[in-house]
């Protein structure tokens, strides 16, 4: 009689969870360890409603112990600070974790070094940060507002800007809202000339075309150089700003310098078209998934949920198939999916190899944004 196969997962964001319901539904006697500071699910994508009061802490944050129970998940509540032996140990704070297999899903870290960087709000980072932005704006009584996002110039496809379209958008209106509009300004600003470009050309277009409608002036094409109290630098001139908003482009863990897993130039976790992590020949059965990892494919693949989960459903496939002798062959759709919101009404864009749609902004879109996320959460209450 076979031992159970013994399953480790960094992680406790889309990517990671995804992976643990994909695995438990091809192998129903897998022990599985999902290694994760805290058992709780932050749903990010709800962040852009806090300014708004749409959303609260507590409607984003699902505590995932019935859901860990229901899949028969063993927890420990640690950071892992290394791997050894291929990866078959997980090195952390509470102890050695030993594995058969190991799917990485830790998410990616933002890049902190433009100088001045501690005077701008970066939303992304969690449930504090939208708080913050809120509170901020509570306490504004006029002035401007200064919103952007950048890359790792070494990663194209280690951005997330979809988010701070919304966050432009989502205030824009939510002042409107509160009859304060009149007395801010606000500022979208990029390094590039299309920002955006990732969405499809067409995208592009449509957002500028709305900052236009919403008088929202713009500050594109010019590489920044450092943020102040009060300003926003770049190589193209200064622009004044009483709140900035700023996500910057994202690298890999840091504790990923302390294995011999091979790295992307923009320091993620370079995978394969079956998401496994390449690396020395002694590395094996190490997956990755989400944001952590650099994949084949278009440099407009999104960092996404929805992508996650595809890559999730791959990496399940072939990693039980591997521990299995067999030859994992399992490889993932590309497809951006989004709904870029503005309170009350969002735009869709969808993007594949093959198709680029943007459909006009509508209240329908915004209520499909709600009723997903409500039906995705529901798996994990």
């Amino acid at each position: 009689m076979h031992s159970p196969l013994k399953i480790s997962i960094i992680g406790a964001g889309f990517g990671a969870l995804s992976s643990v319901r994909e695995l438990r539904q091809r192998d129903t006697q897998a022990e599985i360890t999902l290694i994760a500071p805290r058992a709780e699910l932050h749903y990010l994508p709800g962040i852009i409603w806090i300014p708004s009061g749409l959303r609260s802490r507590e409607q984003l944050v699902v505590p995932l112990g019935n859901f860990f129970t229901r899949m028969k998940v063993r927890h420990i509540a640690a950071e892992v600070t290394s791997l050894r032996d291929g990866g078959r140990v997980v090195n952390t704070t509470a102890g050695d974790v030993l594995n058969d297999a190991l799917v990485i899903a830790s998410g990616g870290r933002f890049i902190k070094k433009l100088p001045g960087i501690e005077h701008a709000i970066t939303p992304c980072e969690g449930i504090t940060a939208a708080e913050n932005i809120r509170d901020r704006l509570k306490g504004l009584q006029g002035g401007i507002i200064a919103v952007g996002f950048a890359g790792n110039p070494d990663e194209p496809s280690a951005v997330r800007g979809g988010p701070m379209f919304e966050f432009l958008f989502g205030i824009d209106e939510q002042l409107r809202r509160e009859g304060r509009r009149a007395r801010f300004d606000l500022v979208f600003f990029n390094p590039s000339k299309e920002p955006g470009s990732r969405l499809g050309p067409k995208a592009v277009q449509r957002l500028l075309e709305e900052m236009s409608r919403r008088n929202i002036r713009t500050h594109l094409g010019h590489k920044l150089v450092r943020f102040e109290a009060d300003r926003v630098v770049t190589e193209g001139g200064t622009f004044p700003a009483d709140l900035i908003l700023f996500m910057p482009g994202m690298t890999g863990n840091s504790w990923f310098d302390q294995t011999d897993l091979s790295r992307s130039p923009g320091g993620l976790l370079e995978a394969d078209a079956q998401c496994r992590v390449q690396g020395p020949a002694h590395v094996s059965q190490v997956y990755v998934v989400g944001d952590s990892g650099s994949f084949p494919g278009p440099d407009w693949m999104p960092k996404q949920a929805h992508m996650a989960d595809l890559q999730a459903a791959a990496a399940a496939e072939n990693l039980l198939a591997e521990l299995h002798g067999q030859t994992p062959n399992a490889t993932f759709k590309v497809e951006l999916i989004c709904i870029i919101d503005a309170i009350d009404h969002g735009t869709l864009v969808w993007r594949t190899l093959q198709h680029n749609l943007i459909l006009p902004s509508s209240r329908v879109f915004h209520w499909i944004k709600r009723w997903f996320e409500s039906a995705y959460l529901r798996k994990y209450r």
